[in-house]
């Protein structure tokens, strides 16, 4: 399978000619959606037909980061924005005898549109643990302050879009929680001891196993006190991958962001080279994604191997 290591956004609601030529010539690994992107149904369901048909791939990764609550990407077809992670960390407590057949009635729900039209990976859950800090960047989307809490629901989670056949990104590992900056804007650094984070923070990470994983543009000082969990081999090798025991394809967070501090071609390829085994870039912009097209590699080894288990999962 030759398949550029990177997953693209793509800008509106059709696809431009441009980004036909870049599907069909430079073959992405994957594309993922945003709100930019989805009107209706219809609309959305011929989107991703045709972006099958530029890669001629009927099984092709087509993602969509519908956590719910405030990352809500479906809510011009119905408004899941209620529904965040602490929602149904919320219900869980109150309701812990039935709460599954609660949580399966949302995230079926869910994986209706999503085999409707198409859709085959959601980036959820946040396993990240909420922590309390000021201000709260995680919020809501978090499911708890409780690791157990985290990682039982998680575990439901992943284990329903299992059963209807969409695969999930549990994020942002190693752990976002104790970040007191939104990545999307600076750099969190995060001084906490080794002992709180793997007790507390890494937890959920291993106990729960899905067949991806989006890592956290957090600096661990501990660990690394240079480069983010997305740019750290130690982070990747020592604890994603070593104690977590994370063996799936590790997907970076958006190299577009400004918790990364290099061009955006370098963000690219040092995510690669510390052991990310795909990129993530969400703006759409057709120029960017010219650029990291010329320069990212073909997937390795493992990735190819893991994506046939992928094929496979989804049937």
């Amino acid at each position: 399978m030759k398949r550029k290591a990177i997953i693209f956004g793509i800008k509106g609601t059709f696809l431009t000619r441009k980004e036909r030529k870049l599907i069909k010539e430079d073959k992405p690994w994957g594309i993922i959606l945003f709100s930019r992107n989805i009107s209706t149904i219809e609309q959305l369901k011929n989107l991703i037909s045709d972006i099958r048909n530029e890669i001629k791939d009927k099984k092709f990764p087509i993602l969509i980061d519908q956590e719910g609550g405030s990352v809500s990407r479906l809510n011009k077809i119905i408004d899941f924005s209620l529904f965040s992670q602490e929602f149904f960390a919320d219900l869980y407590r109150k309701k812990k005898k039935n709460f599954v057949d609660y949580y399966k009635i949302y995230i079926d729900s869910v994986c209706n549109i999503f085999n409707e039209v198409g859709i085959n990976i959601n980036t959820v859950p946040v396993l990240d643990v909420k922590r309390k800090t000021k201000p709260p960047i995680i919020g809501n989307r978090s499911f708890s302050r409780d690791p157990k809490i985290v990682t039982e629901i998680g575990k439901i989670c992943i284990n329903l879009y299992k059963n209807n056949k969409i695969a999930t990104v549990v994020k942002h590992i190693p752990g976002y929680g104790l970040s007191k900056k939104d990545s999307h804007l600076y750099l969190p650094v995060v001084k906490n001891k080794k002992e709180e984070l793997l007790k507390k923070d890494f937890k959920p990470f291993s106990d729960c196993s899905s067949l991806f994983a989006m890592t956290a543009h957090v600096i661990y000082s501990m660990y690394d006190p240079i480069n983010t969990a997305t740019h750290s081999k130690k982070i990747i090798n020592d604890i994603i991958r070593g104690h977590i025991g994370f063996n799936g394809i590790l997907i970076s967070d958006d190299i577009s962001m400004k918790a990364l501090k290099y061009n955006l071609e370098k963000n690219a390829i040092k995510a690669l080279e510390a052991g990310c085994n795909l990129v993530l870039h969400c703006n759409g912009n057709i120029k960017e994604m010219k650029k990291l097209a010329k320069i990212i590699p073909t997937i390795d080894k493992l990735t190819q191997k893991k994506t046939s288990h992928f094929y496979s999962f989804i049937g």
